[in-house]
């Protein structure tokens, strides 16, 4: 995935809650380039303004001042139908709670994104069973999600987001509901997206996932405190 500008630009992004008389700043100031490609993990404290920034990243909220530049487009105060646009079309999310829908099989749930697009069901189909091969769960296909693993179900998550061919995917602490053997697979497949030219911004509490991520933002009390890359191993 080449490109000539930042998948994502933040600049001077603050947001407040609360009145005029007695607001509550939760991010300050925030400054983030993200190119397209690039692996990024977003820690801090709780508190720190990882879930704001996130959603704001997702399109799910808006700053109170500042812009937010996806793929060059200044997305940060756009009204809610172009916003909607924008999350199912350039962005992939993958969260903790996995949010399946139960009703659904596995196949019917990776192509969701490509359902709200309307995009036609022969199209939908073999597109969304070539994410399940790539995940590993073709096998699971006509299953239900109370029917897999916490593991499968954070794996099918995966296939969903990556379903509209997305410009970025979001994942939200998406390692905290499993064991740390299922932890390290989810981190593995996250790694080789990455590898394949993905670009994908990681909210986590978890140093040892943090650690495993090429670039690692922390925020502190709404700033961004440290911006770092990982050396590569030999």
């Amino acid at each position: 995935m080449v490109s000539n500008q930042p998948i994502l630009k933040l600049a001077k992004i603050e947001k407040v809650y609360g009145t005029a008389a007695n607001p509550l700043p939760v991010l300050r100031d925030v400054n983030l380039t993200v190119d397209a490609g690039e692996y990024v993990a977003i820690v801090g404290p709780s508190g720190a303004g990882k879930s704001t920034l996130l959603n704001i990243l997702g399109c799910l909220d808006q700053p109170t001042n500042g812009s937010y530049y996806l793929m060059g487009e200044d997305v940060a105060h756009f009204d809610d139908p172009r916003l909607s646009s924008v999350r199912n079309t350039r962005l992939g999310f993958i969260f903790q709670s996995f949010k399946l829908i139960s009703h659904l099989s596995v196949l019917e749930n990776v192509e969701m994104p490509l359902f709200y697009a309307r995009k036609p069901k022969r199209i939908r189909h073999r597109r969304c069973l070539e994410l399940l091969e790539q995940v590993g769960l073709s096998h699971r296909k006509s299953h239900r999600p109370s029917e897999l693993s916490g593991g499968e179900c954070q794996r099918v998550a995966i296939a969903r987001s990556l379903a509209n061919d997305p410009a970025m995917i979001l994942a939200d602490e998406p390692t905290g509901n499993l064991d740390s053997v299922t932890s390290a697979d989810i981190m593995g497949l996250l790694g080789r997206l990455n590898d394949s030219g993905r670009t994908i911004v990681l909210i986590t509490h978890d140093d040892e996932v943090a650690a495993s991520v090429p670039r690692r933002v922390s925020l502190r009390d709404g700033r961004i405190e440290h911006d770092t890359l990982r050396e590569a191993s030999n």
